[in-house]
C-alpha cells in the first residue's frame, strides 16, 4: 500500500490550516492570572477555550481536559500549557506509584515472581518520569519549537516505553494481577499519550518540521548537531571520535585499561566503571584487551559518555546467560550488557548470552540510553538478542545473531550495513528477525535495517523449511519496521512477516520493504495485511539517516553509493 502524495500534501495544508486556528484561538485566551473560587467568568470562559483548543489532537479529551483545569494553569499560552501537562502526568505516576504500593505490593510479595515484578516497576516507573522531567526541563518557546519537538517526542515516547515494560513484568510471569496495574496507571497511561499528542499536533503546525521531512532552519540545525565527520556522528566527543576512527584494536589512550592478565587498572569491567566521575561531562574511555570477560555489565544512567573499546568482537567477549525460561529472571533483567547512561559508544567488543535455545528470553544487549552508538561489534544470542528499548540508537557494521524476536523494543534505531544472522531454534520454534514495540501511534520509534544482510547460520540452513525465519512479528499495536536495501538470504519464508496472535495489530501496524535485494526479498507471496506498506522513494527518505534520526548519522563507508537523502 502507497500513499497518495497529493493527499498527503493536502492534509498537511490542512493539518497547518488547523493549528493556525488553534494558536488564533488560544491566543485570544492569553491570561495570567490566578483562578479563584469567585474567579471572572469570562477568564474562566477563555481559560477553558484554550485548555479545549490544546487538547484537541489527544485521544483522551475527557482526561486531558480535566487534568489541566485542575492544575489551575495560571498561563493559557500552548506551549505552556503542554509544559503543565507534562508534570501533571509525572504527578500522576508518582500517586499511582502511591496507590499500587498500597493495593498491590502486598499482595505481589506473597509470590516472588510477582514480587520481582513489582520492584522492576517501582524502577522503569522512575525512568518513564526521568524522561517526562527532561521534556519539561527542555526550554523552548513557539519561535524554536522546531528546534525540540524531536527531543521531545524521543523521551516521551521513552517514557510511554518504560511505563509499557511495567505491564509487560506482570503480563511475562501470567500474574493476575497485571490488570490491577494497568487499572492504577490507566490515567498516567493517557496523559503520557495526551503530552506525546499535543507536541506532535504543535510540530504540524511548522511545515515539514517533523520527522518526515526536514528543511529549512531545522534541517541545517540537524545537520549541525548529527552530521558525520570522518564516518562518526559529530555528537560523539573528539577523543572518542579519534578512537573510534582507529582501524583494529591495539593499544590507546584511555582513562581506564581494563586487563584479565593484571596489565590494565583493572580486572574487571565493572570496576572500571565504577571510577567514572560523578556528573561525568566528557567521553571517560574504557580500553578492555581481550579475553572473555564473564560478568553482568550495567553502564547506569549517573554514567554518560562512557565510551568501551576492544581488541576485535571476537577477541574482547563479555558473556552471562542469565534467562527467563530456566533461570526465570525478568527478561529486562537478563542482559549480559546494559546500557542506560546516554552518549554511549562502543567498537569492536563482543556481547553474548550463552542461555541457548531451551533458555527462551535471554537478553545480550539492552540499550535504554539516548545516542548510543554500537560500531563494529558483535552481539550473539537466541532469543530477544539485541533489546533496542529506547531512545535513539545506531548500529554500523555489527553483527547480531539470535532465533525468537532477536531485535526487538520500542527504541528510535537504525542498523547499517550490518550481518543480521539467523540460528537454529529448538524444536517447533520459528525465527523472526524483529519485533518492535511502538505501542502508541505518534511514537516516533521503529527499527530500520539499511543496506544490511539476512543471512542463516550454518546449523539453520538444513532446518530452514521447517523451523521457519519471518522477518518479524507485531510486539504491540503500532509496530513499526522497514527493511529497505537489504540483502535478504532464502532464508526468510515467502509470507515475509509472522502473525503475533489472531488479528492483533494487523491493521495498525507499519511494515516496509524497499529497494531489497536477494532471493528471499521477493514480495509476491508476503502477507496482504492492511498495515503493510509499499513506499515510494520520497516515502522510503522518511527512515534514512538524515530524517528519521534527525540528521546525517549515517557512516559513509557503506557498500552503495550514499547521498544525504538515501
Amino acid at each position: 500500500m502507497g500513499f497518495d502524495g497529493d493527499k498527503k500534501r493536502k492534509c498537511i495544508i490542512a493539518g497547518s490550516v488547523s493549528g493556525l486556528l488553534v494558536i488564533m484561538v488560544v491566543s485570544v485566551a492569553v491570561v495570567t492570572s490566578k483562578h479563584s473560587p469567585k474567579g471572572d467568568e469570562n477568564e474562566i470562559r477563555k481559560t477553558t477555550k484554550a485548555v479545549q483548543a490544546v487538547c484537541e489532537p489527544t485521544d483522551y479529551k475527557e482526561t486531558c481536559f480535566n487534568s489541566l483545569m485542575n492544575a489551575e494553569p495560571k498561563n493559557t499560552e500552548p506551549l505552556d500549557l503542554i509544559k503543565l501537562s507534562f508534570n501533571v502526568t509525572i504527578k500522576s505516576i508518582h500517586e499511582s506509584l502511591k496507590k499500587a504500593s498500597g493495593d498491590v505490593k502486598a499482595k505481589a510479595s506473597k509470590d516472588p515472581a510477582a514480587k520481582g515484578a513489582f520492584e522492576l516497576c517501582e524502577k522503569v516507573m522512575i525512568d518513564a518520569i526521568d524522561d517526562l522531567q527532561k521534556s519539561f526541563n527542555r526550554g523552548f518557546s513557539l519561535a524554536r519549537i522546531e528546534y525540540y519537538v524531536e527531543d521531545l517526542r524521543v523521551w516521551l515516547s521513552g517514557s510511554i516505553a518504560f511505563q509499557q515494560t511495567c505491564m509487560d513484568s506482570f503480563e511475562e510471569i501470567r500474574s493476575n494481577l497485571m490488570q490491577d496495574m494497568i487499572n492504577i496507571f490507566k490515567t498516567s497511561k493517557e496523559l503520557s499519550s495526551n503530552s506525546l499528542a499535543m507536541v506532535t499536533g504543535i510540530s504540524s503546525l511548522v511545515p515539514n518540521s517533523n520527522i518526515t521531512g526536514l528543511t529549512g532552519a531545522l534541517a541545517s540545525y540537524a545537520r549541525k548537531l548529527l552530521s558525520t565527520e570522518d564516518g562518526i556522528p559529530t555528537w560523539v566527543g573528539p577523543e572518542a571520535r579519534r578512537l573510534m576512527a582507529v582501524q583494529g584494536g591495539g593499544p590507546v589512550k584511555a582513562n581506564a585499561v581494563v586487563a584479565q592478565d593484571g596489565s590494565g587498572q583493572f580486572k574487571t569491567i565493572t570496576d572500571a566503571l565504577n571510577a567514572v566521575p560523578k556528573g561525568n561531562a566528557v567521553p571517560f574511555v574504557i580500553y578492555i584487551k581481550e579475553g572473555i570477560y564473564k560478568e553482568k555489565v550495567m553502564v547506569t544512567k549517573k554514567m554518560p559518555h562512557v565510551t568501551f573499546i576492544g581488541d576485535g568482537p571476537t577477541k574482547t567477549v563479555i558473556t552471562g546467560s542469565l534467562n527467563f525460561g530456566i533461570g526465570k529472571v525478568k527478561t529486562y533483567l537478563t542482559a549480559t550488557v546494559t546500557i542506560e547512561g546516554d552518549h554511549f559508544t562502543a567498537k569492536n567488543i563482543g556481547i553474548e548470552n550463552t542461555a541457548g535455545p531451551k533458555g527462551g528470553q535471554a537478553v545480550a544487549l539492552r540499550v535504554s540510553a539516548d545516542y548510543a552508538v554500537f560500531y563494529s561489534c558483535q552481539i550473539d544470542g537466541y532469543q530477544d538478542t539485541l533489546y533496542v528499548h529506547s531512545h535513539r540508537q545506531f548500529y554500523r557494521d555489527c553483527t547480531v545473531s539470535g532465533t525468537v524476536d532477536f531485535i526487538f523494543g520500542d527504541a528510535k534505531c537504525i542498523l547499517q550495513n550490518s550481518r543480521i544472522v539467523v540460528r537454529k531454534p529448538k524444536r517447533g520454534q520459528s525465527c523472526m528477525v524483529t519485533a518492535q514495540g511502538r505501542s502508541d501511534v505518534r511514537e516516533s520509534t521503529g527499527i530500520v535495517l539499511h543496506n544490511c544482510h539476512i543471512m542463516g547460520d550454518p546449523a539453520y540452513i538444513p532446518v530452514k523449511t521447517v523451523r521457519k525465519a519471518f522477518l518479524g512479528r507485531p510486539w504491540k499495536a503500532f509496530s513499526r519496521t522497514i527493511i529497505m536495501k537489504t540483502t535478504i538470504d532464502d532464508v526468510i519464508d515467502p509470507a515475509g512477516w509472522l502473525l503475533w496472535q489472531g488479528e492483533f495489530a494487523l491493521k495498525t501496524l507499519f511494515y516496509a520493504e524497499h529497494l531489497n535485494i536477494g532471493p528471499g526479498s521477493t514480495q509476491a507471496q508476503r502477507v496482504k495485511w492492511p498495515g503493510i506498506k509499499r513506499l515510494s522513494p520520497n516515502e522510503a527518505l522518511m527512515f534514512t539517516g538524515d530524517r528519521f534520526l534527525l540528521g546525517d548519522t549515517w557512516i559513509p563507508q557503506t557498500q552503495v553509493p550514499y547521498t544525504a537523502n538515501m
